[in-house]
């Protein structure tokens, strides 16, 4: 009995020994903050589930591999059969993107939002990607993978090859944002399909832009009219409302106002499409 005791003893101090100094291999620059109370605290629980989770509370291991932590394949036994989520075209990149963690993070209370996008990780799952297939056989995709890979890993010092946007990283500004959101375009393809130009992956809207003068006759520009305006409505409803006879499709300076589309110049809010 004692040298069984003995033995389940001397594997406990193994195991909490060889725990630490995983964890000290991987966490270096928080060694400090061991000799905290509540950083073992935290290491032993992290934090609350978020809602979608929760009956997960008390099964540590459906998650998370010893060891390893978490790994993508103890998510897929759950979501492989979110057919919503990969049929979408937003979303449909969780087919082949082989890990999770990036963006959805738990523990971080029952109300929490688990998803958070983080698009610098698909430049570098991508790399990851990239890097595992460059035993490839054929010399001209060995070649093509290895111009893609230089130039995703492209770093601050020589990001002048890429088109500058303040508000991205040279990591951001790799990716084609229309493979995701193609059709989401509210600019009917007017002005290409390199977004990340103008706009930032935070937010969609731009601060910095200001509408031209509400004097401006240049609309067509920016703007295409609804479908119903190429249907009779524009002739038998639209000019007959603004009181303009003689307008044309492509005069939406003559009618409307940029105050709001459907704020109609001396007549007010019209909706009627």
């Amino acid at each position: 009995m004692k040298l069984r005791w003995a033995t389940f003893s001397a594997l406990t101090v193994i195991a909490t020994l060889s725990f630490v100094a995983y964890y000290l291999s991987y966490h270096g620059d928080e060694v400090s903050s061991l000799t905290n109370l509540a950083e073992w605290q935290r290491m032993a629980s992290p934090g609350e589930l978020s809602k979608a989770h929760s009956f997960l509370s008390h099964n540590c291991t459906a998650c998370h591999t010893p060891v390893k932590g978490v790994e993508a394949v103890n998510c897929i036994a759950c979501h492989a059969n979110n057919e919503s989520l990969l049929k979408r075209q937003p979303t449909s990149f969780h087919a082949n993107i082989g890990s999770c963690v990036e963006c959805h993070r738990e523990h971080q209370g029952s109300k929490a939002r688990i998803t958070q996008m983080d698009h610098n990780a698909l430049v570098s799952l991508g790399l990851q990607q990239l890097h595992s297939f460059s035993n490839a056989n054929d010399e001209e995709e060995r070649l093509i993978i290895e111009q893609v890979t230089r130039f995703l890993e492209q770093n601050e010092s020589n990001k002048s090859t890429l088109l500058v946007n303040p508000h991205l990283s040279p990591q951001e500004q790799t990716l084609r944002c229309a493979s995701c959101h193609q059709n989401k375009d509210k600019h009917f393809k007017l002005f290409g399909d390199d977004c990340s130009a103008c706009h930032e992956t935070a937010h969609w809207s731009i601060p910095e832009f200001t509408h031209p003068s509400p004097r401006s006759r240049d609309c067509a520009q920016c703007h295409q009219a609804p479908p119903s305006h190429y249907m009779g409505h524009f002739h038998m409803i639209s000019k007959v409302v603004a009181g303009k006879p003689h307008a044309r499709v492509d005069q939406c300076f003559l009618c409307h106002q940029t105050t709001l589309w459907t704020d109609i110049r001396g007549v007010g809010f019209y909706k009627h499409h």
